[in-house]
């Protein structure tokens, strides 16, 4: 298949950048000393389900993830992370190594997120719910094996834009030759410090199709108060699917408990969140493509109660109402009682 405009142009680009940052390393390799000190990073989230549409629970393991990561010098650092338990699968997720020679300038290659979407982006320690929002999970959810840019800019309006290019297979099929790449844009705003904004869009071909995804994203910080919100929209080629949508609204209000030892915060939070059905890019097996996430709406409220340090740990109280469309039998309505470790 023919490499579109968009893939020809950005080989030449990335090949000119390669060649800069290159360059910019041997000069900037000359006066670092040498350092080594790793650090061990972990979550674990522990938690319990009752879903009140089959009246059944479980318990569940949802990550335990160790990473390690640190920097050889000024100029390199990387990062190497496993999940030993995803809902009971053992995951190798992030494995790169990071090459900073300006601290406008970051170039980094390997197992990594893709720069797409707040919510995909955000690890677990930091989610505000036990489970993330449709656009966070079903709708991206994206890792793979590639390279990024990152440039970061604090004068004047600061910003941060971030692109890359990526094999498009996952995690775990790395040995296939590519003749078209999947590639992504980010660009964050931050016009004052309790605002930002994010601009997204990744291309992806996971067979023979290539789809579209863009993603809008806002953030205002007030006092005790977080308003965040999302908007996706995804488009296929030559319509093989109808074009898919997202979106999700969410706010939290932090009650800061002086007094208490042991809790610190206790943070009310509610969401919203939709999606129309969505295909991931592969046919089924009678040769056709269809839906691979059903449309839905959902209704998240809760409760988390910070604890105290030196560890950031949290106990999230969820309950989710879902909504499906006339004639779907619901059956995803649930409690969720989580335990969170970050350490």
């Amino acid at each position: 298949m023919k490499k579109t405009g968009l893939e020809l142009f950005l080989s030449p680009v990335f090949l000119s950048l390669i060649l800069f940052f290159s360059s910019t390393v041997i000069f900037a390799g000359e006066t670092d000393s040498a350092s080594f000190h790793p650090q061990i990073e972990g979550t674990i989230r522990a938690k319990y389900e009752y879903n009140t549409s089959l009246n059944a629970s479980r318990f569940q393991v949802r990550n335990a993830r160790f990473s390690v990561n640190g920097n050889f010098n000024s100029l390199v650092s990387y990062k190497t992370e496993i999940d030993l338990s995803d809902e009971g699968q053992t995951k190798m997720l992030d494995a790169y190594i990071r090459l900073q020679p300006q601290k406008w300038f970051t170039f980094t290659i390997g197992q990594q997120k893709i720069p797409f979407s707040t919510d995909n982006l955000r690890p677990p320690h930091l989610l505000y719910f036990a489970n993330r929002s449709f656009i966070g999970k079903q709708l991206t959810a994206l890792r793979d094996v590639g390279t990024t840019l990152s440039f970061v800019n604090n004068k004047t309006l600061p910003f941060e834009f971030i692109t890359g290019l990526y094999n498009g297979e996952g995690l775990y099929n790395q040995k296939i030759w590519q003749t078209s790449f999947s590639y992504a844009f980010r660009l964050v705003l931050h016009p004052c410090e309790n605002l930002h904004f994010s601009l997204n869009h990744n291309s992806i071909r996971p067979e023979e199709m290539r789809m579209n995804l863009y993603d809008l994203g806002g953030i205002l910080q007030l006092k005790n108060w977080h308003l965040e919100t999302e908007l996706f929209y995804k488009t296929y080629q030559q319509n093989f699917f109808p074009t898919t949508k997202g979106f999700f609204v969410f706010s939290s209000y932090d009650i800061y408990l002086h007094n208490k030892e042991s809790i610190k915060i206790i943070r009310p939070l509610i969401r919203y969140d939709s999606m129309t059905d969505n295909n991931k890019g592969y046919k089924s097996e009678n040769g056709s493509y269809e839906s691979d996430d059903m449309a839905r709406s959902r209704i998240t409220g809760g409760i988390t109660l910070c604890l105290d340090k030196p560890f950031l740990n949290d106990i999230r109280l969820n309950y989710e109402q879902y909504f499906y469309k006339k004639g779907i039998q619901n059956n995803d309505n649930k409690f969720v009682v989580e335990f969170v470790l970050r350490f």
